[in-house]
């Protein structure tokens, strides 16, 4: 994978919604942003457009938590398939304690999701995405998606397995940036949140 001419990549994670409240896996439910959601986003407004910032790829996922987050948060972003969020199969809507239950080892990254995504297949759908932003010519992306598909980014960027995934934590409306230590792939921010 060559995806060197990308210099930057700010990430930021959708605002709370009622699912991301109550720890309910979301993917495909396509759930809006609650009234804190949109506080948050808004709040992204106003760090976004004090800052120093120059973007010359800005990408959502299609679903609607996300794509909410990016216009509160002043932008007119292309969605990208690539961006939506892990599907979940069979434990869409579930939290991590009602998986236990069933899988007392269950992690997405290590698991993945039954009648669902397998960790190999998001893999591929983010080095394909760093492919695709690369051959773009983007030297600064900023997309606007979900925490496990973001985790999931930034081990592909790292060059890690998945499982590295486990080890990130992202809260909503959180502002994360990947970019380089001198010529490897690094974490520059990590879950920057403005409220």
């Amino acid at each position: 994978m060559n995806f060197e001419t990308i210099r930057s990549i700010t990430m930021v994670r959708h605002g709370e919604t009622e699912w991301s409240k109550s720890g309910q896996h979301t993917s495909s439910t396509d759930i809006d942003l609650t009234a804190e959601g949109r506080e948050q986003a808004k709040a992204l407004w106003t760090h976004f457009a004090e800052g120093e910032h120059h973007f010359d790829g800005i990408y959502t996922s299609p679903l609607r938590r996300a794509r909410h987050t990016a216009v509160l948060a002043g932008f007119s972003p292309e969605a990208h398939e690539a961006l939506h969020e892990w599907r979940y199969g069979r434990y869409e809507g579930k939290t991590t304690p009602e998986i236990h239950q069933e899988n007392p080892d269950w992690t997405i990254f290590r698991c993945g999701a039954p009648e669902g995504e397998s960790g190999e297949q998001v893999q591929k759908r983010c080095q394909q995405l760093l492919q695709d932003w690369a051959d773009a010519g983007h030297e600064h992306v900023l997309c606007f998606a979900h925490g496990h598909i973001l985790r999931a980014l930034a081990c592909c960027w790292l060059g890690l397995g998945l499982e590295f995934g486990d080890h990130l934590h992202l809260d909503a409306a959180s502002i994360s940036r990947l970019g380089w230590e001198h010529i490897s792939p690094a974490i520059v921010l990590w879950n920057q949140r403005l409220l």
